[in-house]
């Protein structure tokens, strides 16, 4: 088995992304940085201090993904809405079709 920095971070953004387990990963995530038992000791001039920021930092850059996608999906659905009800008024008021021809532009 290949191991690497990237099969590790795929690996804990995939977990992370998976709905049934993101909040014990982040828990998880959080003891870990609190724990004084670390892979890299803390007691480790530079080492044991890099472990806990790379894994603060890989924390902060998902859970901020996954609130910023959040919320682009609920603005998503609310103007997604708002678009089908005008829509819906200029349809009944007009009753009449317009049909387009799409291009696709490269």
């Amino acid at each position: 088995m290949k191991f690497s920095i990237q099969s590790i971070y795929a690996w804990y953004r995939n977990l992370l992304r998976h709905p049934k387990y993101r909040w014990w990963v982040i828990l998880g995530t959080m003891v870990y940085l609190i724990s004084p038992i670390d892979i890299a000791p803390d007691v480790i001039p530079i080492l044991g201090q890099v472990d806990d920021v790379f894994l603060l930092t890989l924390l902060v850059t998902e859970v901020s993904t996954l609130v910023i996608d959040s919320f682009k999906s609920r603005q998503g659905q609310s103007t997604g809405e708002a678009v089908a009800n005008a829509t819906a008024e200029v349809d009944t008021s007009t009753g009449n079709t317009v049909d387009v021809d799409a291009v696709s532009v490269k």
